[in-house]
């Protein structure tokens, strides 16, 4: 019995329900967006979704014995439910929502890392990854004398998974972080197979979710990971909403994150006593608002379906990158083959990027440039910046036939030749 194929996406259809492309930049030319790994754009169901809750049911949630606190507070909890549904979690508690991705990570340094790490005790990163998950460890290496590990790519942008067993192997490794999804390169981990490795060691595996919630099916518990950071701005929703999953056991053996109000069930002059998770970790007045948006943009990407996101994504590249690959001077980085997500990322001659980027927007293109928050691996791959384009759902063919055109200019104003 052969597995049925994604339905092809309705580009077309998909575009209409985002009005960012109805306007035009530089002159009057159609936006051509390839910047979603920095940040996706919104459906009109996210932005009905976020204005409508101030229009309303805008209250403060959990303590009002009003009727819209508590609308406002089933919604918020509708949304934390929603979310865990969509990675396939365990239940809606082990949901705590924070700000972005950089943060949930911080969550996990300064609690878990916190109260369970000791001078020597190794934590095992990568030189793939966002500056979220290297700095807070760094902080810890400073604070508590814990060692820092990374693991190196080979010359395709593959993690050297023979480098991250010899680690687990000889040295008191309690924590493996690793990215998912580069933001930089589009390298798929294997985080199955890292997550064997880190448990049989007796590590734990915290995952940066950032570019691939948005992208790929996710079910944590057939992942078999400990901790999962992700940010809702990257996946159809607001800004300022995030999320940090971890199995309940963990969360509810961990201290609080930041004191004051919500987080508590009592306080007195002596101390306090912290709630049930999640509420322990999420002091103070939270994100309604951002937090039910971003139970709507859930709902989008269900509606069209992860699987078929991703297959779009993989036809997009497959288009791309022998067209990008024809243009003089031009260097293409990261793996080629099923572990690459829609990110590309590039350098074009002796052109610097910020110029390559520059010259897109006269074209209306939109990308990034830069070091993508990722020094290390800029600097394992020898460059100080790349050009990068990413891909998402509301991307189609001419997007690309838009880059390789602005991008021949580029060559043309520069002198680059073949």
């Amino acid at each position: 019995m052969t597995a049925s194929k994604p339905v092809q996406l309705d580009v077309a259809r998909i575009r209409a329900d985002f009005p960012i492309f109805q306007r035009t930049v530089r002159d009057g030319k159609p936006l051509v967006y390839l910047d979603s790994a920095a940040t996706s754009q919104k459906p009109v169901s996210v932005i009905e979704a976020l204005a409508g809750f101030y229009r309303t049911s805008n209250a403060n949630i959990h303590r009002g014995i009003y009727e819209l606190s508590e609308e406002a507070s089933i919604r918020y909890e509708e949304a934390r439910a929603r979310v865990a549904r969509f990675i396939g979690a365990a239940r809606s508690e082990e949901i705590v929502f924070v700000r972005n991705t950089t943060e949930a990570i911080n969550m996990v340094a300064r609690t878990w890392g916190a109260s369970r790490l000791r001078a020597g005790d190794v934590v095992v990163t990568t030189v793939l990854e966002h500056h979220s998950n290297i700095v807070p460890w760094h902080q810890l290496a400073a604070e508590r004398g814990i060692v820092v590990r990374f693991v190196d790519i080979d010359d395709t942008g593959r993690l050297r998974l023979d480098q991250l067993e010899t680690f687990l192997r000889n040295e008191p490794v309690k924590l493996v972080a690793v990215t998912h999804v580069s933001n930089a390169l589009g390298t798929i981990n294997p985080v199955r197979e890292i997550a064997r490795l880190a448990h049989e060691a007796g590590a734990l595996l915290l995952i940066d979710g950032a570019q691939s919630v948005p992208h790929l099916p996710i079910d944590v518990r057939e992942l078999s990971i400990d901790f999962l950071a992700f940010s809702g701005h990257k996946m159809l929703g607001p800004f300022g909403i995030g999320v940090l999953w971890a199995r309940y056991e963990l969360l509810s053996a961990l201290p609080p994150f930041l004191g004051g109000g919500g987080m508590i069930r009592t306080v007195t002059t002596e101390g306090f006593t912290p709630g049930d998770v999640p509420a322990r970790f999420e002091a103070g007045t939270p994100s309604v608002a951002d937090a039910v948006a971003l139970g709507a943009a859930v709902e989008y990407l269900e509606a069209i379906g992860l699987a078929a996101i991703r297959q779009h994504e993989v036809s997009l590249l497959d288009y791309a990158l022998p067209r990008l690959a024809e243009i003089p001077g031009i260097r293409l980085y990261g793996p080629v083959g099923a572990d690459r997500a829609g990110v590309i990322s590039f350098t074009l001659g002796d052109i610097h990027p910020h110029d390559v980027a520059a010259i897109l927007d006269t074209h209306g293109v939109a990308v990034r440039a830069g070091h993508h928050c990722t020094q290390p691996l800029m600097r394992r791959l020898g460059v100080t910046a790349t050009t990068r384009a990413s891909f998402y759902l509301y991307n189609w063919e001419a997007d690309v036939d838009r880059l390789v055109a602005a991008l021949r200019e580029a060559c043309r104003v520069f002198g680059v030749a073949g």
